[in-house]
């Protein structure tokens, strides 16, 4: 792995593992992922884990939009909170799996899609 993968995947994990605790609103993330995630063979536990994570994404998206669009959007922040605290249950399992460079490239494929959305 060179020191761009490295260094993304270092990122992305404090992303995955922060994302409960900030919001992001201040700098464009930018970053492209050219694989396309079926190109990555995972096991069944690391399948189950990024399922589960990419349902959480299809709920995170939209709240950090709202709160986005209105700061004062109190039902964005509870759910932001909520989903915060959802992340917090798999956030070893996820810091584990990222050692394992297939998982990692899958993840940062994944989560590019966040990236997009959010911006």
């Amino acid at each position: 792995m060179n020191n761009y993968e490295e260094s993304r995947r270092k990122f992305l994990v404090s992303l995955g593992l922060a994302i409960g605790t900030t919001i992001i609103a201040s700098e464009k993330l930018s970053a492209t992922v050219l694989n396309d995630k079926k190109e990555f063979k995972l096991t069944t536990d690391q399948q189950q884990l990024m399922q589960q994570y990419e349902k959480w994404m299809d709920k995170f998206i939209p709240a950090i939009n709202s709160q986005r669009k209105n700061p004062n959007d109190l039902l964005a922040k509870q759910s932001i909170m909520e989903l915060s605290q959802e992340a917090q249950e798999w956030q070893a399992q996820l810091t584990d799996y990222m050692k394992d460079d297939n998982f990692a490239r899958y993840y940062m494929t994944v989560t590019e899609r966040m990236t997009k959305e959010i911006y």
